[in-house]
């Protein structure tokens, strides 16, 4: 708080039953179903504050988006053909539309 002694800002957070810690943080990543956030330079305190514990987290952010393409290796291809009798194209797509599991690539393809 603006104004505030920090010295006296500690001691009501203490009778308040709130703990406050600096975490020695580089960097601070947080991961999402499509993104990554990332954060540089980070302050990050733990607060512990009757018994739950929440962080806060300031710095540099940035985020990127997570490839959800497979890496889909040769052998993975030829293992689906050879089971399959698909075409190269063929399988490629149905490891692609499976996310690259190879057996439910297989499924698809002889279904």
């Amino acid at each position: 708080m603006p104004g505030m002694n920090p010295r006296k800002m500690q001691q009501m957070m203490k009778q308040m039953g709130i703990q406050q810690v600096d975490i020695p943080a580089t960097e601070v990543i947080i991961r999402t179903a499509t993104k990554e956030i990332i954060i540089t330079n980070p302050s990050v305190q733990k607060v512990n504050m009757m018994g739950n514990q929440n962080f806060q987290i300031s710095g540099n952010i940035t985020e990127r988006l997570l490839n959800s393409t497979p890496d889909i290796s040769e052998e993975d291809v030829k293992t689906v053909m050879d089971q399959t009798n698909a075409s190269e194209e063929d399988a490629r797509k149905a490891i692609e539309d499976a996310k690259g599991d190879l057996a439910e690539a297989i499924m698809n393809l002889v279904e």
